[in-house]
């Protein structure tokens, strides 16, 4: 089958920091299906795993953690799904990654795909939408529904993917006054056009910049990049109490600032039910089951930001530098082989 992988940790302008290459077919395991991959999308994690992690004994590496496809065939111990069955998720990070022709993953962290989207649309949601939703309902505790609170959610990069699908997120399913940051005028237009109530400029000192909207101080954070950076002002934004989420990763982080406020700091990994394999990992299956339906719904939609083509190395490439360059808008995705 067709693949693409890389052998060693290279920069995104070295032809061979992603290759196309022939693999042997997997063969699905007890609980998993065998799918064959329609369309792929493109995350930050794709990048930092090829640029940190070296193959293991010179073996091709291959990446990709959201995938839209079909069913080709099911272990002996599936019960949630059938040969046919469109599918979408995001996989799991101890595992060969999805940008192949053919993939298998773990039937309890797959949804069946919208029926009213098509491959690519859906192979931009899965990573976004399980981050956002244990990032907003089960980290920040955020309650479902629109009994007003009083509460406010400060998104740091609302424009990126798990902020596009956040913002959405927050705004349809809660009584949370969104706040989103984005730096250029046309991500914070697509923020705006995804449901913050009010966009600010993270260039800017946060606090002040909230200040001056006439919000001095949030209730949740969810500082999904350069959380090391920010820090001083989401401590300074947030009420006594509050509660802050992030999903990046700062080389260090001082603590000790949230004690005076009494904040509390949550992690979200998307990973960590599947490479446990937690007693709840069904959960991400039911998630996108419930991001499905809402789809469907028109409640939420796709995050598609830019289409590449069709899944090859050159494309890869020039996804992962985009990724790299800070300046992507929504999701990249790519498809067909």
């Amino acid at each position: 089958m067709k693949a693409i992988a890389y052998y060693a940790s290279l920069p995104i302008n070295d032809p061979k920091s992603l290759q196309d290459i022939e693999l042997p077919a997997p063969e699905a395991g007890p609980r998993d299906l065998l799918v064959e991959v329609k369309a792929i999308s493109v995350n930050p994690v794709d990048t930092k795993v090829r640029q940190n992690v070296a193959p293991e004994n010179g073996a091709a590496k291959v990446l990709g953690w959201d995938v839209a496809g079909v069913v080709k065939a099911v272990g002996s111990d599936v019960t949630l799904f059938k040969a046919g069955d469109k599918v979408y998720y995001a996989g799991s990070l101890v595992r060969p990654g999805g940008n192949s022709e053919l993939h298998t993953v773990d039937e309890r962290i797959v949804g069946h795909m919208p029926k009213s989207l098509g491959f690519a649309e859906a192979a931009a949601l899965p990573l976004t939408a399980i981050t956002a939703w244990e990032l907003l309902f089960e980290r920040l505790q955020v309650a479902e529904g629109k009994d007003d609170q009083g509460q406010s959610l400060l998104i740091v990069g609302a424009a990126g993917g798990v902020g596009s699908i956040l913002t959405q997120l927050a705004n349809q399913l809660t009584a949370l006054k969104v706040i989103g940051t984005a730096s250029r005028p046309e991500t914070q237009a697509w923020a705006k056009a995804l449901g913050a109530h009010l966009v600010i400029d993270h260039s800017q000192p946060l606090s002040e910049a909230l200040k001056q909207a006439g919000h001095g101080h949030v209730t949740h954070v969810a500082s999904l990049t350069q959380t090391e950076h920010h820090l001083d002002q989401l401590v300074e934004a947030l009420q006594p109490q509050g509660k802050l989420a992030l999903i990046d990763d700062p080389k260090a982080l001082d603590v000790s600032k949230l004690k005076r406020k009494s904040l509390s700091l949550h992690w979200e990994f998307m990973y960590t039910r599947s490479m446990f394999e937690t007693p709840d990992m069904i959960e991400q299956h039911n998630l996108l089951n419930r991001v499905a339906e809402l789809i469907d719904a028109g409640i939420l939609k796709t995050t598609v930001g830019e289409h590449f083509g069709v899944i090859n190395a050159a494309n890869l490439r020039r996804a992962h530098a985009l990724l790299e360059s800070g300046k992507a808008k929504g999701k990249i995705v790519l498809e067909g082989f």
